[in-house]
């Protein structure tokens, strides 16, 4: 299938955010562990870069669930009497990234439901870009949501299917959404592990002392000890039941993938595997590739702590200038701080970064970030720069301009609220305060991709092409929702 324009999005851009809001987190599940709730509870740790907003834990002893959910950072909600507190040897957990307007309970994951085959929890990583037109015919038919969240429209079309074993429900009811999902699912007695065909989100499988483990990114894996056995492939159904694994293929295999090629660029922790091939050394080549796209004569490298770190190093090894440390980070900022009143200018950005004055007077910086999104905080940075001393600022991007929303689970403005939406590159300089301003082009960033990335990867929000339509009408393929459910046979 070609790749939709962007422009056959911007007329629904709107009624999409609106419908729901995006599941941009991160998902982790264990099977068959003694110490299931804390060991999910370290996996959560490991991916809670994925999403500071909220996190929850829902165990099952074989007979019923218990779960714990709260807004929240991971350390912050969970302690040594809740975790003990969710009995069992089986458990998933979620973390939600912050998304402006749903700042809510009921929006943290895993969702829970009782359904006539037992107790079903849900995490989800992705969107579904079907799901605001799902979820209005459901609730014609007199469907009642507790969430804004796309992910529990497929409990609601799991507990409407005529399958009998759950898995077979779950299965029935992703073949009827369109977007991406990495998910697992916690029945009484078995952990299912789900990737869409097109694997826009990553998820991999692990061992643990015997026991079978399920994480967004292998670094999760890493901090439990487990040992990492293979990537779930796009479209496959994984079904853990009594120590057994059983993988399941039940989506037709598509010609072309879509991994975001953005986990590899900023999302996805640097030291995790993402398809084979680890993140931080991905991130190295951009910034060679950007530094041969990109020369200038400068003192020294530095990047934006600690997004642009790596593509920094490679730009630094790429053109031999050496690589220094121009700004602090804070590392104990939180989600929330005081803030004085106008009094201190800049105060947001001053708390995480601080440039050292005394080293970068006189200097030609050469400042390395992944991505300008809104530009606002590249202006703060260069000006700081500029109050520090630095004689030239020359900002480079280890990606093309961002110029359209990411639709599939990074949470991205809108393209209004994006700088390269409706700026040229000189434009943006100035904006920001530049001397130069360079970023990675799209066929160099398309060459880095292709070599890790054998089955093709989306680059929409740089290249203006979908590869899942939004259109209204195509809610689910070849039949609506509720007459291919009143025309299934009887079971």
């Amino acid at each position: 299938m070609p790749p939709t324009p962007r422009d056959d999005f911007d007329a629904l851009a709107r009624e999409h955010r609106a419908d729901r809001f995006h599941d941009e987190c991160g998902v982790f599940g264990i099977h068959g562990h003694d110490e299931a709730s804390h060991i999910a509870y370290l996996g959560l740790y490991a991916l809670q870069h994925r999403g500071q907003e909220s996190c929850g834990i829902v165990a099952s002893n074989g007979r019923e669930h218990t779960a714990h959910r709260s807004m929240g950072l991971v350390a912050d909600v969970f302690h040594e009497k809740n975790l003990n507190r969710l009995e069992g040897r089986h458990a998933i957990g979620h973390v939600r990234y912050s998304t402006a307007g749903a700042s809510l309970i009921r929006n943290a994951q895993p969702i829970c439901v009782n359904t006539d085959g037992g107790p079903v929890a849900i995490a989800h990583n992705g969107n579904l870009v079907n799901a605001g037109a799902i979820r209005r015919e459901l609730e014609g038919r007199g469907a009642i949501f507790a969430s804004t969240s796309d992910s529990e429209v497929v409990l609601h079309l799991l507990a409407r299917s005529r399958e009998e074993a759950l898995e077979d429900r779950l299965i029935d009811a992703l073949s009827r959404v369109k977007g991406a999902f990495s998910l697992v699912c916690l029945t009484d007695d078995a952990l299912i592990a789900a990737r869409d065909p097109h694997g826009f989100r990553p998820l991999s499988l692990g061992r643990l002392d015997g026991a079978y483990v399920v994480a967004s990114e292998t670094c999760a894996l890493d901090l439990i000890g487990a040992t990492f056995v293979r990537d779930v492939d796009p479209g496959e159904v994984i079904v853990i039941r009594r120590g057994r694994l059983r993988t399941l293929r039940p989506f037709a295999r598509q010609e072309t993938e879509y991994f975001c090629i953005f986990e590899k660029i900023y999302f996805a922790r640097p030291d995790s595997n993402l398809l084979g091939h680890n993140v931080y050394a991905f991130r190295k080549e951009l910034g060679r590739v950007l530094a041969r796209e990109h020369p200038v004569a400068a003192d020294m490298v530095t990047p934006v702590l600690d997004s642009g770190t790596a593509a920094a190093l490679g730009y630094s090894e790429e053109a031999g200038i050496p690589y220094e440390t121009a700004l602090i980070r804070n590392h104990y900022v939180r989600r929330t701080f005081i803030e004085p009143a106008q009094s201190i200018r800049h105060f947001g950005v001053k708390v995480k970064h601080n440039a050292i004055g005394g080293f970068i007077e006189g200097k030609r910086v050469v400042l390395v970030d992944d991505s300008i999104v809104r530009g606002t905080t590249l202006v703060k940075i260069v000006a700081m720069l500029r109050n520090a001393g630095a004689r030239e600022v020359h900002v480079r991007i280890s990606s093309p301009p961002t110029t359209g929303p990411c639709y599939y689970g990074i949470d991205t403005p809108t393209k209004e609220e994006l700088i390269a939406s409706g700026h040229t590159t000189e434009q943006i300089r100035e904006i920001i305060g530049a001397d130069t301003l360079g970023y990675l082009g799209l066929e160099g960033l398309r060459q880095v991709g292709e070599k890790e990335v054998k089955r093709g990867f989306c680059d929409g929000c740089f290249s203006g092409c979908y590869p899942i339509s939004m259109h209204a009408g195509e809610t689910v393929p070849q039949l609506s929702l509720f007459r291919a459910l009143e025309e299934e046979p009887e079971r």
